[in-house]
């Protein structure tokens, strides 16, 4: 209470009141009232007050030099804005406590300094970035502490801080996981240990001379430039060969690390060179600004989140990238080669139905009326994977990373958002066939099984589920369109497992260790253990992804009804079945009402699983390749005129004169599978 009732005051107030005498405090609350109150006057007025009050300036400069007396500030270079933990959830929990609950710091620090006068550390460096540079000189002058660089102490402090983090960099740098992500490096000298021989030997000249400076022309410093380059280089090649080996979080958390560490050795070493007087002033400044910057980003969730998330996910849609060319159709073959693709997935799911249909009639609990949903949605997505055949909306999960790879590859202007938007015609023909197959067949089928099954035992099974069937497909009265979008994020979530299998199996070399396990090969032979390697690589990721979104799909409605929750799901394909068993079940007579609002119901479904699924995934690939999301509405509306231009594209294979380009575009962006494995 204290302090925010002083807050009020002006600068000229608190100035009279702790240093219109020599205060020989060591009390951090006169510099934390001070900075708060000059925030809310004009520097110059400041300045003015200070050059024309000398006894109040003479005494201020004793106090400042007064508690920054003695305070070693290597912490502030070595700890702060870097990450301490080498796996993201602890490092999570621990900026999460210590937003909460700040940590206990020493208090001889400079570190425990800043925390105590600085209270919103964004806000302050944000007000000393917009002091005039010349006022902020006069400042420092006044303090006579714009020369304090030079200052024997300040240099020890930085070639220490140097030093630890060089040390560290090097023992994480030589971690058998992480030279693993560089082999290009097995046969050249690790530039970690030859940056820290060189950082050991200034160390060794700052003890033979403490009046040593570095200039920009000095070969030592060459040297560490050159090394802290090659570093980075190192850091470079092992996330580039991520795509290649895959990636742990673990690694990838030691990766960021490295370079962070790194980055921070380039900044400190900056601040040693002095080629000019002017330089002087300058670097006292920016280890000023430095130290503020690090703090002020200390405990920051979101850029934790963002560093370590980013690499994870591009490894992930760089997965799904490639496997979303086969659902890109660009010629009339490849277009009908998709529907029938997508009938035979009709045909699957018209039968899976009829099963979930019958399944509902079994007496049981919910949570096994959704082990049995689970398992027919698994059993029938598997069948579907593995049988070659398509599922419509499965599709834009994988094509939104190709999209999006392809773009940030081939830069960002108007002719390349006009080739984008040329191969969005194309995905969206593609999507367009497959909802045709798989609707076109889905629908017979479902038909033909309830009308064999009605022959057979001489029964109607559909009677008692049809109108529910028909209810569930009108968007008025049911959420048709809610269930739709939360099978769409299934989809995306599908998507993001499949490409997270796909990265842990090259991580894990797993490929490699089915063809080199010895017992597989005593037993079955090389052969066998050769064969199982490729189907492996080739289809694990498909079939795990696939058997998880069937028990997505088939749980949520009964683990909804345990919870009292309206939840369910909706995918075009089982909507068109679903429609077959309604009409059905009434002996099709129905309303034209219920009729109409059920088919359009059933591309309704189909339009929003696309839309969120292919959403979600845009989103996730942008980010994961840094792309501007600003440009995301000028690529829009090139779609969209190019649609009003061509709009019979979006719908049939017509030959365009970017089809070559697009193309080359896709089989540039995508990776060398016989370089990549």
């Amino acid at each position: 209470m204290k302090f925010l009732s002083s807050s009020t005051k002006n600068f000229e107030t608190v100035l009279k009141r702790y240093f219109s005498y020599k205060n020989e405090t060591l009390s951090l609350e006169p510099f934390a009232e001070f900075l708060e109150s000059i925030k809310k006057s004009d520097f110059t007025a400041v300045l003015n007050y200070l050059k024309a009050n000398k006894d109040i300036a003479e005494n201020f400069k004793y106090y400042v030099h007064k508690i920054f007396k003695g305070r070693p500030f290597n912490l502030s270079l070595t700890e702060a804005n870097i990450l301490s933990e080498n796996a993201f959830f602890p490092e999570l929990k621990k900026r999460i406590l210590n937003k909460i609950l700040p940590p206990v710091e020493n208090e001889k620090t400079v570190w425990y300094l800043i925390d105590n006068i600085s209270f919103r550390p964004k806000k302050d460096l944000e007000f000393l970035h917009n002091i005039p540079e010349n006022e902020f000189n006069e400042f420092l002058e006044i303090l006579e502490v714009s020369n304090f660089i030079q200052n024997t102490n300040v240099k020890r402090e930085l070639i220490f801080s140097m030093n630890i983090l060089s040390w560290r960099v090097t023992g994480m740098a030589l971690d058998v996981e992480v030279v693993r992500m560089a082999p290009e490096y097995r046969n050249f000298d690790n530039p970690f240990l030859a940056l820290q021989n060189e950082l050991e030997s200034l160390a060794e000249d700052f003890k033979n001379n403490t009046e040593i400076n570095l200039h920009s022309k000095d070969s030592q410093y060459k040297q560490i430039k050159i090394y802290i380059e090659q570093c980075l280089y190192f850091v470079s090649i092992a996330f580039k060969n991520s795509s290649k080996y895959g990636i742990s979080g673990k690694i990838n958390q030691s990766l960021l690390k490295i370079r962070q560490q790194t980055k921070r050795i380039f900044d400190i070493v900056q601040l040693l060179v002095i080629d000019s007087d002017e330089d002087v002033v300058n670097n006292s400044k920016k280890l000023i600004f430095n130290i503020l910057g690090y703090k002020s980003h200390k405990n920051n969730i979101s850029e934790l989140f963002n560093d370590s998330t980013r690499m994870i996910s591009h490894l992930i849609t760089n997965h799904t990238a490639e496997t979303g060319t086969h659902y890109i159709t660009s010629n009339r073959k490849e277009y009908m080669d998709m529907f029938y693709k997508a009938s035979g997935g009709g045909i699957i799911v018209g039968a899976l139905c009829v099963l979930k249909m019958m399944y509902g009639f079994m007496p049981g609990s919910d949570f096994f009326h959704a082990f049995l949903y689970s398992l027919n949605y698994a059993m029938g997505f598997v069948m579907i994977y593995l049988m070659g055949f398509t599922l419509a909306t499965k599709q834009p999960a994988m094509t939104a990373a190709t999209m999006t790879k392809v773009l940030s590859e081939q830069g960002n202007n108007t002719r390349n958002y006009t080739e984008f938007a040329d191969l969005v015609s194309k995905l969206f023909r593609s999507q367009f066939i497959a909802f045709v197959g798989n609707v076109l067949l889905s629908f017979p089928i479902a038909l033909a099984i309830i009308y064999g099954l009605d022959v057979f035992f001489s029964q109607n099974l559909a009677v008692e589920k049809s109108d529910k069937l028909l209810k569930d497909l009108d968007p008025i009265h049911s959420k048709a369109i809610l269930h739709a979008c939360i099978a769409g994020f299934y989809l995306f979530i599908s998507g993001i497992i499949s490409g997270n299998i796909g990265n842990n199996s090259r991580f894990f070399q797993i490929p490699d260790r089915i063809a080199k396990n010895q017992l597989i090969k005593r037993v079955l032979g090389a052969k066998f253990a050769n064969r199982l390697s490729k189907y492996y690589a080739r289809n694990w990721a498909g079939i795990i992804s696939n058997f998880w979104f069937g028990v997505f799909l088939g749980a949520t409605a009964p683990i909804g009804l345990f919870f009292g929750l309206d939840l369910d799901i909706r995918h075009i394909t089982f909507a068109a079945g679903n429609f077959a068993l309604g009409l059905y079940g009434n002996d099709f007579s129905v309303d034209s009402y219920t009729f109409w609002i059920a088919l359009l119901t059933v591309f309704l479904i189909g339009f929003f699983n696309f839309v969120v699924s292919f959403s979600l995934s845009m989103f996730l690939a942008f980010r994961s390749r840094k792309m501007d999301f600003g440009e995301v509405g000028d690529i829009y509306k090139e779609i969209f005129r190019y649609f009003l231009r061509y709009p019979l594209k979006f719908f049939i294979p017509l030959r365009s004169r970017y089809d070559h380009k697009i193309t080359d575009m896709m089989h540039q962006s995508m990776s060398t599978k016989s370089e990549d494995h």
